[in-house]
């Protein structure tokens, strides 16, 4: 079995209708978390950087040290000497800059609300930077260091057992198997052995690693929902959210500037983002090249009620459109 044959096989396991049955139905937050309330939630260190709100260069706050080791972590810091101090120096200055026009807020160099709020989000734990050869004017996705990519073996099979409505009866406990020995998904607290520890509640909400790694990782201490009407923690994390953004990992896509995108790299809590954007799209096929036959309109369907057509989108997912490309390697 291929590898896009087993990883499509894999998303419609996870995102398959027995395992989410609400999966067509769209649940946003009614009660979403602000800048003004990240402080009630016990345990979470990253909500100490609301006091550095209008900071700027120069200013000398207790814990700005803390805030350098997060720059530090996500590729924006770049220094020899780790031992940082509570001083709002040239380098954080440069840092926040650099932070800024990645994830589209307002160039500052200053610590607004805004760029803190953003800043306080949880997150993906891979770090946001990427060679600047793969970056143009019109471009915002980005890949990983040496573009890796997942390698295709030709002829490619693909069957009606593949579709999500029949993925769990249609297919043989091998098969599954054989799926699955390719990705690696798991649920740990802490330290896992693999270098990025998780840090509980929020922050850090999960990671996946470039190809061909396989290795998908959800931090456990999360609240992780697929249905909000049914947990109603104010801390819950979307599971189909976290999931859709870290296999565009393990497909080679690194983080984009673009908010809209699943690839951004940050989901508020209670917030849901599973749909794919064009920047998502035309950065897949960058890496694995584009189908003759896809465009993006060719994703809507034309409905009849009353003797009046009009035309309605369906959303685009990793599932959808990684069947796409099977079918397309496959002739």
């Amino acid at each position: 079995m291929s590898f896009f044959s087993s990883f499509f096989l894999l998303v419609s396991f996870f995102f398959s209708s027995p395992c989410l049955s609400t999966r067509t139905q769209l649940f946003f937050s009614s009660k979403p978390i602000n800048l003004t309330n990240y402080h009630k939630i016990q345990g979470y260190e990253w909500h100490e950087f609301e006091k550095f709100v209008d900071a700027s260069r120069g200013n000398k706050i207790s814990g700005i040290s803390k805030l350098k080791k997060y720059f530090h972590r996500f590729g924006y810091l770049k220094m020899d000497n780790l031992n940082f101090t509570d001083l709002f120096d040239d380098h954080l200055e440069h840092a926040l800059i650099k932070y800024q026009e990645k994830l589209g807020l307002s160039v500052t160099g200053k610590l607004d609300e805004n760029t803190v709020s953003q800043i306080i989000s949880p997150r993906c734990g891979l770090s946001d930077s990427a060679p600047k050869l793969f970056m143009h004017a019109k471009r915002n996705y980005a890949f990983f260091t040496g573009k890796p990519r997942w390698s295709r073996s030709i002829p490619i099979t693909l069957t009606y057992a593949f579709s999500p409505e029949y993925v769990i009866n249609s297919l043989s406990m091998s098969e599954i198997k054989d799926a699955f020995q390719n990705i690696k998904i798991g649920f740990y607290k802490g330290d896992h052995g693999d270098g990025e520890p998780f840090d509980g509640v929020l922050g850090v909400l999960a990671h996946a690693f470039s190809p061909e790694t396989g290795r998908f990782h959800l931090d456990a201490a999360e609240t992780w929902a697929v249905d909000f009407e049914r947990e109603k923690s104010d801390v819950a994390i979307d599971l189909e959210s976290v999931a859709t953004h870290e296999i565009g990992h393990l497909l080679g896509l690194a983080h984009t500037s673009v908010q809209e995108a699943v690839m951004f790299p940050s989901l508020k809590p209670r917030e849901k983002k599973v749909d794919l954007k064009m920047d998502d799209i035309k950065g897949i096929q960058a890496l694995y090249g584009s189908n003759p036959n896809f465009s993006y309109q060719s994703l809507s369907e034309s409905d009849t009620s009353n003797g009046v057509t009009f035309m309605r989108k369906r959303p685009l997912t990793w599932s959808n459109f990684i069947l796409v490309l099977v079918l397309w390697l496959s002739m």
